[in-house]
């Protein structure tokens, strides 16, 4: 059991004390001790007692609470609050905008257990007479409903990778005669993952009863040949059949997008028993695609060119733009957030603490911006030649002002605008606000354009073409976060960045030395709309980036206190 998930049974258990409108001192607590088990440095399954309970924010009862949780799986006083929850309370509580209060209300006050009852409700209008609600909520409620109801059964897919790639390293030690591929949506390295697709040459029935010794898998037959194996808590696993000879025309036809198929077939033709991917494309003229790719009909006209840029790869990625230390939220120290880098064989941190709008994390205040300066100047004197670089995330406020006067901005060598709060807004508003954002001669990036986190809150509106001409007319850069949750620039922007000669930037959004790992997943995302190392500010090296900043204080033409 990892620490995020044994933080998990806590803030549940927080969250439905607060519900049933028990002991709120107690409650606290618990969301507290959630917090503090996130932040911890090591997973607990490795801590002895000792180091458990000398970690900061666990005391004795909490502690014994965590140790029964490790060694049973179980946490007592979470089952017996479950036990007097209708099991529709849980799920109204992943909407989002309904926080516990309100949830207690809708559920006592209005006798709603369901979201299915509440839509209804809401639809009847009969939630905005309920005092606390309104009309404003009601309707966002209503399309939080929507939303969460379309993303029902998807995952992101960073998690459903990792599973995959593992579920195929075991089944090729089990069947090493046999091959396997992962297919679909997950080979195509889609944002968010339905299915865990498989295609294979081994017998139906013999790798259906390879899995009746997991507890509660299920194996279903499915239509055209397939087989689903539904693992508790996993995405299901849906699996392709095919001869061994006939293995690589499946893989392809499984690929691609419909979209994408439904043009390739239109004008091209697959080989029955193609040797390999390479070869169905070398026998119609056209340049390899690699899977990412495989999403539109427009990729295959510049296939048929030969012009397919070579994308962006983990290995470009020479330095972390966009981090935080302990300065505000982070984890770790700025000269751990460093060190891990030189360890990485990175060039360069952009250290980008939050800024004083954001006191929910610790944002700078201008004179802890000069203190954290110090810090930097005395970390690169004795870390020479990596250097680290002086920005903040600072926060784009309701009328689009950056959170800082020029006095402070223009002490950084580089400046992350984003949107953390009020997020909430028309067409019209969010354009004016990141707009305003753009056209500031302080703003360097522009990080997580739409705020979206994925199958959880879909971001603000934005018209993006727009967005991106600003950028291209202004000279701010646009960051590709690499959360997966984020994943924001959408790759589906990424080829009309290009063509508008807007820069892009690869960048973790890192809370902890860990979340450097996060480049990963926007290298992924990224290659899908073709980035190349050549357009990604993140794979410049020292001196280019350096040159770049002295580029970019000429092209602003920085405010001159």
């Amino acid at each position: 059991m990892t620490n995020y998930e044994i933080a998990d049974h806590f803030s549940l258990l927080s969250k439905l004390m607060d519900i049933h409108g028990e002991n709120s001192f107690k409650s606290k607590s618990y969301s507290i001790l959630a917090f503090n088990i996130e932040k911890l440095p090591a997973e607990i399954t490795t801590m002895s007692d000792a180091e458990l309970f000398g970690m900061k924010g666990i005391g004795e009862s909490s502690g014994n609470k965590i140790k029964e949780l490790v060694a049973t799986g179980r946490l007592q006083a979470l089952e017996e609050i479950l036990a007097k929850t209708p099991p529709g309370i849980l799920e109204l509580m992943k909407i989002k905008g309904l926080g516990p209060k309100k949830i207690a209300t809708i559920w006592k006050e209005m006798g709603i257990e369901t979201i299915g009852e509440l839509e209804y409700a809401c639809n009847e209008n009969r939630l905005a007479q309920m005092k606390g609600f309104g009309v404003k909520t009601q309707d966002s409620v209503l399309a939080s409903i929507k939303y969460y109801m379309a993303n029902q059964g998807f995952h992101l897919w960073a998690h459903v990778e990792a599973v995959g790639k593992s579920l195929l390293e075991q089944l090729q030690k089990n069947f090493p005669a046999n091959k396997f591929s992962l297919t679909g949506d997950t080979r195509r390295q889609e944002n968010t993952i339905e299915f865990i697709e498989i295609v294979t040459d081994m017998d139906k029935a013999v790798l259906a009863g390879s899995f009746q010794s997991i507890p509660g898998t299920v194996t279903e037959e499915e239509p055209n040949e397939r087989l689903a194996v539904r693992i508790p808590n996993e995405a299901v696993i849906r699996f392709h059949f095919c001869d061994t000879a006939r293995f690589y025309t499946q893989l392809f036809m499984t690929t691609g997008s419909a979209e994408f198929m439904d043009a390739f077939l239109e004008k091209y033709t697959v080989p029955e028993n193609a040797e390999s991917e390479e070869a169905i494309f070398s026998a119609n003229k056209l340049a390899y695609i690699p899977p990412s790719q495989r999403e539109t009909a427009r990729i295959l006209e510049l296939a048929a060119d030969g012009d397919l840029d070579e994308l962006i790869q983990p290995s470009d990625i020479r330095g972390i733009i966009h981090s935080h230390s302990t300065w505000s939220d982070g984890q770790n120290t700025l000269e751990e957030m460093a060190q891990e880098c030189i360890r990485l064989g990175l060039e360069y941190l952009v250290i980008s603490d939050h800024s004083q709008a954001a006191y929910y994390a610790n944002g700078l205040t201008p004179e802890r911006i000069a203190a954290q300066h110090a810090e930097i100047d005395a970390l690169n004197a004795r870390l020479a030649p990596f250097k680290i670089f002086k920005s903040v995330e600072v926060d784009i406020l309701g009328n689009g002002d950056l959170d800082y006067g020029p006095e402070v901005l223009q002490s950084l060598d580089l400046v992350i605008a984003s949107v953390h709060s009020n997020l909430k807004m028309t067409l019209e508003k969010a354009m004016d606000r990141v707009m305003a954002a753009i056209r500031n001669p302080f703003t360097t990036i522009l990080g997580h354009p739409t705020g979206r986190l994925l199958l959880s809150r879909e971001g603000y509106p934005l018209d993006h073409k727009a967005i991106i001409d600003a950028c291209a007319e202004h000279n701010v850069v646009i960051e590709i976060n690499a959360h997966p949750k984020r994943l924001d620039l959408d790759w589906r922007w990424v080829e009309y960045a290009i063509e508008r000669g807007v820069l892009l930037s690869i960048d973790p959004d890192a809370h902890s030395v860990n979340g450097y790992n996060d480049v990963y997943y926007g290298v992924m995302t990224a290659q899908k709309g073709g980035l190349t190392a050549k357009n990604n500010l993140s794979s410049y090296s020292l001196a280019e980036f350096e040159a770049f900043l002295e580029r970019y204080k000429e092209k602003k033409g920085k405010v001159m206190i």
